[in-house]
């Protein structure tokens, strides 16, 4: 089935893994493609597993020469990290919590103390013995009932995303009886300390479909279902209110969302809707007082901030406390008893804006930087005047502040510390803009160090996503470092499909204008080039899941504009994906590509999806990575994107797949693991360019 690899000297003289053929007709709307690579989908057909396990074997022999290289790289980044470390201490119903690194462990592990003097600590999960014999594992959600005795958490140890919930007592250590399989990460106590609600996942879909409440100590069969959504575009979720009065129970879309409530004292209360659906209409709901708070993009595309009475939520009864504004998105909405915290983004920056309406305050937080980013980081407390919020940017370390809304004081509580010594003051951040073809001006964010020549010599990394209105804020990398001192220049492009600067922003990059996506990212890679911050021979292009489809596509349109493209999890096969409602995600993602049952959405589709357009000419190199478990692009995508690329490919570069058989869509688990797949990443990159140190 697959073809050896005969040399492992030289890509030239290695064979790569040739799967069979075998025609498939994909007929619609009288068109008809034909997948010979279709068959590449049967997970469990033996033949599938030994192809990607050839194609693994092929990267690691093509790849074999810089063995050094990844294991410098890896001890590099990974000799930057804090091996003994801790988090900054929260409050929350009367205890102190802090997650706490031990030296070589992969996972955290959380503690509290009573929030008394003299008060000992008390550990609550060590994940790193969760973790024990598993390949993967990731602690989804944890949370402590309300009386604090007892903690409930969910795992997930196959990276598929259905999560497994289990309970134990904290004193004693002794775990109940009942676990509940398949859900979703989040779960909420009720106040009763023996109710917890939960969201059911279909386990083909991954649809969120059902939310469910388990109470303690009787079967898990006779769980109760409270809210089953049955719109196979919409997915149902739940959390509790931060005052801890109300579960709540929300239904989205795309575009659209309902939200329900029940009293969280009394958890056997029938759910009541806020407000029923209205296509097209997102809204978001927080409790305060007598009121809820809801962000909402009714007749505001830039979200406005309403409130209601409880007792009258309906949207007749909303009333404005915050306006819709054109140049600025409002994205987030923290509550304390006497203020109000908005997370908004104008001019593709994010902004932290302080409000007491009642009192007539309304204030920013300040920030120096050119390209940063700030945000709302955990406020647990409810009656409080001080507000943890964090800060990066590309030079600066991820950094914790408290700040007090009253006084104004602005204390750093801690800055993530660099290893081996790191001077921020070496490098140089900035912004700059590149014309997209219609005009449009495109921010793109940039890093190098300051002794990188901006001549036109300096290898660049120009990153991309581009979808789900998903922006791409700026932040602080320790294994970027690994890059910049080698001279590289690293570059965001804050293209279309995201909402750096407004919702606008996301509509102007999605369904029938997701072209747009495509030709800003090549805007701003030719900008680069012009500024002289790279070349094409030196200019490598980065995408991951759908950011694999910006990269895929640009591939197809442009492969001359880059030396090489790294695609992670990417989702190239957009249109027989999207004809396929079995696999996960799909229903709900209409209303970001179209529905190609629609003849007009599918021509559209097809003219731009990677897979589809594959043609004869010289590609870049390329490196693809995907995990036998990935929930949200399922391994098969790339798979064949990889197959069909080689076939067509008129250049001698380099096509690798990567397989991760143990993972998913995040990749490898754990605080150090992950950090081999970058070396690997950046290796193959160094390589390209004849960099073997």
């Amino acid at each position: 089935m697959t073809t050896a690899c005969t040399d492992n000297n030289h890509t030239n003289k290695m064979n790569p893994p040739k799967p069979k053929k075998i025609p498939k007709e994909l007929t619609i709307h009288g068109d008809t493609r034909t997948d010979d690579y279709y068959w590449l989908r049967e997970r469990e057909n033996p033949e599938v597993i030994e192809y990607l396990k050839a194609e693994n074997e092929y990267t690691e022999k093509y790849l074999e020469p810089t063995k050094p290289l990844q294991e410098k790289l890896f001890k590099e980044i990974t000799s930057r990290i804090k091996q003994n470390d801790e988090s900054v201490p929260y409050k929350e119903n009367g205890y102190i919590y802090i997650t706490k690194y031990e030296e070589g462990k992969e996972y955290p592990k959380y503690y509290r103390k009573k929030d008394e003097p003299g008060a000992k600590e008390e550990l609550l999960l060590d994940v790193n013995k969760l973790a024990e014999g598993h390949e993967y594992y990731d602690l989804g959600d944890w949370d402590v009932s309300p009386d604090n005795k007892l903690l409930a958490y969910t795992e997930d140890t196959v990276s598929r995303r259905l999560f497994t919930l289990k309970i134990f007592n904290i004193e004693t250590g002794e775990y109940f009886k009942e676990t509940i399989h398949n859900i979703s990460s989040g779960i909420s106590w009720a106040n009763n300390n023996k109710t917890i609600f939960y969201t059911k996942k279909d386990t083909e879909t991954l649809r969120t479909n059902k939310v469910a409440k388990h109470i303690l100590n009787t079967p898990v069969e006779t769980d109760k279902i409270i809210f089953e959504e049955k719109d196979e575009t919409f997915y149902a979720f739940q959390w509790k209110s931060k005052s801890n009065q109300y579960i709540f129970v929300g239904s989205g879309s795309t575009l659209t969302t309902e939200m329900h409530y029940l009293d969280a004292n009394n958890p056997d209360a029938p759910l009541k809707v806020i407000q029923p659906r209205i296509k097209g209409v997102e809204y978001y709901v927080a409790h305060l007082g007598d009121y809820f708070y809801i962000r909402t993009n009714y007749q505001a595309q830039n979200f406005r901030l309403m409130r209601t009475p409880i007792e009258k939520t309906a949207i007749e009864n909303w009333q404005e406390v915050v306006p819709n504004r054109d140049d600025t998105l409002l994205e987030e909405v923290e509550l304390f008893k006497n203020y109000i915290v908005l997370s908004e983004r104008s001019n593709g920056l994010t902004h932290i804006r302080i409000l007491n309406p009642e009192k007539n305050i309304d204030y920013y937080l300040p920030v120096k930087e050119e390209t940063y980013t700030i945000y709302i980081g955990h406020n647990p407390e409810y009656n409080t005047t001080k507000l943890r919020y964090g800060y990066t940017s590309l030079t600066t370390p991820n950094s914790t502040y408290e700040f007090d809304m009253e006084t104004k004081e602005n204390k750093l509580l801690k800055q993530y510390e660099v290893q081996g010594g790191y001077n921020p003051e070496d490098y140089q951040a900035k912004r700059i803009w590149a014309t997209a073809e219609d005009g449009t001006k495109i921010p793109i964010s940039l890093v190098y160090k300051k002794t990188t020549p901006i001549n036109g010599t300096a290898p660049c990394i120009i990153y991309g996503y581009g979808s789900y209105g998903s922006s791409m804020d700026v932040y602080f990398s320790l294994s970027r470092l690994s890059l910049l001192n080698r001279g590289f220049v690293y570059a965001i492009a804050h293209i279309r499909g995201g909402e750096e600067m407004g919702r606008q922003w996301y509509e102007e990059g999605k369904l029938l204008k997701k072209k747009n996506t495509f030709t800003d990212f090549i805007a701003c890679s030719e900008t680069l080039i012009k500024e002289k911050y790279s070349a094409p021979d030196k200019l490598f292009a980065w995408g991951g899941s759908a950011g694999g489809l910006l990269v895929g596509a640009v591939a197809n349109m442009r492969p001359d504009l880059y030396r090489g493209i790294i695609a992670e999890v990417p989702f190239v096969d957009v249109v027989t994906t999207m004809l396929d409602e079995s696999i996960p995600l799909t229903t709900g993602e209409f209303d970001e590509w179209g529905n190609p049952k629609d003849s007009t959405y599918y021509f559209y589709m097809k003219s731009y999806s990677p897979y589809d357009n594959i043609k004869k000419q010289p590609y870049p190199a390329m490196l693809v990575t995907t995990g036998l478990y990935d929930s949200q692009v399922q391994y098969w995508e790339p798979a064949k994107w990889v197959a069909k690329l080689r076939e067509y490919n008129t250049s001698n570069k380099p096509i690798l797949l990567y397989v991760n058989m143990d993972a998913g869509h995040g990749g490898a688990s754990g605080r150090f693991a992950p950090y081999k797949e970058i070396a690997m990443e950046y290796a193959f990159i160094l390589y390209e360019l004849g960099i073997n140190d």
